[in-house]
């Protein structure tokens, strides 16, 4: 994977920009207009547009718009906090073939909600959440997609391993059998300085090459979840085989980013 195209910008410091999606056509849109930008994005990087999933991330959105959503094509949708996610699996249980995907830290106490309804958990990162998580799927009868969460960017206020330390966290998972290891996944600095927000992804690609010599038997770690409405074409451009999109898709959220990035002022 070659870096060429280092002008792509981020649009981190753009927030509002996305009008609210209010009816179907609406998100059928918005999703048109993010699946030719990760076209474009694979085209720069030499990648097929099929290497990249999107995953609209519906966190604080009411069921009424995810209902439209739905009907404009959506069936995964990536959610941060477990309770609003189950309440709203609980909700649309209608909709029969509508999958989750916990992307957010999640409390150990909290294990048996994601064990009970999601079909991927994005933000491993302590053997005992692996622990806690595998005991409640085997009770559950079900086995979960995971990625295991990595800190590239080392902010104090983000959650994931230290890079050093996943290698041998990763050695330590095949004995937790309902636990499918699929990759990993970052959350890169939020910052308009282009160059440090692609360091974060070079980081997490470079990470996972590295690890797969010596992956254990049955785990291929194929896939990379990093990128967000603000930076997702850089993320692709650097391997991402999953991009977490919001508001792009939804619309803006009532609160600035700042509110979900602690120290937004002073990184960029």
């Amino acid at each position: 994977m070659t870096a060429q195209p280092q002008h792509t910008p981020t649009l981190h410091d753009q927030h509002g920009r996305y009008q609210r999606a209010e009816s179907v056509d609406d998100f059928a849109h918005n999703l048109a207009a993010i699946r030719a930008r990760i076209d474009a994005a694979c085209a720069r990087a030499g990648r097929a547009p099929t290497q990249v999933r999107l995953l609209p991330v519906s966190k604080t959105i009411d069921e009424a718009h995810i209902r439209m959503a739905y009907q404009a094509g959506c069936r995964l949708l990536g959610e941060n906090k477990v309770q609003e996610a189950h309440h709203k699996w609980e909700a649309m249980q209608d909709l029969a073939d509508l999958q989750w995907s916990v992307i957010g830290h999640l409390q150990t106490n909290k294990a048996k909600l994601v064990a009970r309804f999601a079909a991927e958990f994005q933000a491993l990162d302590s053997l005992r959440l692996a622990e806690t998580l595998d005991r409640r799927l085997q009770q559950e009868g079900r086995s979960l997609d995971v990625f295991v969460q990595v800190n590239t960017s080392g902010e104090d206020s983000k959650f994931g391993l230290p890079p050093e330390q996943v290698g041998g966290f990763i050695q330590a998972l095949p004995q937790f059998g309902a636990l499918r290891v699929r990759g990993l996944m970052t959350l890169a600095l939020f910052s308009a300085e282009a160059e440090r927000v692609r360091a974060c992804f070079v980081r997490l690609r470079e990470l996972r090459d590295q690890l797969r010599q010596q992956a254990p038997d049955g785990m291929a770690l194929d896939e990379l979840s990093m990128g967000m409405s603000g930076d997702f074409e850089i993320a692709i451009e650097e391997g991402a085989t999953v991009v977490r999109v919001g508001q792009a898709i939804f619309g803006a959220r009532a609160v600035p980013d700042s509110h979900y990035w602690p120290g937004l002022a002073s990184s960029g």
